[in-house]
């Protein structure tokens, strides 16, 4: 498999405060990761620095064969895709969802001069149909459900073909049905051989969805335990990354969670 993520002794400092500290992690080609931690561990700035938002304080961080102290950001950022609460929110409220999800060939948020082929236009609506969402095409971001939003932003981080995938919290704030429904569709993508790496971001192992390999655990900054799933992914690791004994619970590779008695 090919390496698309290299992180040597990354420290991430804002202010006094390491936001990341130490951190070695090495993602490849095929791999389908789960991050997990709690509130104010790292994870989102994990995955801003995964997606070339900013380089390191310190330490050597490779994205796809780049280092982010010498690549060209701009280019190398439309190599990969993002779905987080934060590029949501910089979404204009009346763009439509077809050109929501085109315009991230271009990396930007709404459409404005740039031209798109046919080409484009036909990977778009490819993409809303398998989200499910094609009928949405035409309507505007802000008269979305919540669901019908996290579906189009996946779609949107998809539209480039990126080479990594990293989705931030991308079940967060949905119901029962949603969930389950973005769940389905995460395991088909993960299932795909022909999809690109994939890293995504939760607070509860419900979420994970089926097909993932890895997991990554992170606590104040730092790596509590990373590896193949099964091995990392235990009642031992979750209770020294929550500081909360707990029980873990499989069953047809889904998972379960409760405070142990």
């Amino acid at each position: 498999m090919n390496e698309v993520l290299r992180l040597e002794d990354v420290t991430v400092v804002r202010g006094d405060v390491a936001i990341l500290e130490g951190i070695a992690w090495d993602v490849q080609g095929g791999d389908r990761w789960v991050v997990m931690g709690p509130n104010g561990a790292g994870k989102t700035t994990l995955m801003a620095l995964c997606a070339a938002r900013f380089p390191p304080t310190s330490g050597s961080a490779v994205v796809l064969g780049e280092s982010l102290l010498e690549a060209n950001i701009q280019e190398l950022r439309t190599r990969v895709g993002l779905s987080s609460a934060a590029l949501a929110d910089r979404i204009p409220p009346d763009e439509t969802v077809r050109n929501l999800v085109m315009t991230a060939a271009y990396g930007v948020l709404s459409r404005q001069r740039e031209e798109y082929e046919e080409i484009d236009e036909r990977r778009a609506d490819d993409l809303l149909a398998a989200f499910g969402i094609h009928a949405f095409a035409d309507r505007t971001f802000e008269t979305l459900s919540e669901g019908e939003r996290k579906r189009v932003q996946i779609a949107r981080a998809l539209m480039a073909d990126p080479e990594l995938l990293l989705l931030d919290e991308p079940a967060a704030g949905l119901d029962l049905g949603g969930r389950e429904e973005l769940l389905a569709a995460l395991t088909e993508i993960a299932g795909d051989r022909r999809s690109p790496a994939l890293v995504l971001v939760t607070h509860h192992v419900e979420e994970v969805p089926v097909g993932f390999t890895h997991a990554l655990l992170l606590r104040a900054g730092r790596i509590v335990a990373a590896g193949p799933l099964r091995e990392t992914l235990t009642s031992e690791n979750l209770s020294a990354t929550y500081d909360l004994p707990v029980e873990l619970h499989e069953h047809e590779g889904r998972y379960t969670v409760r405070r142990a008695s």
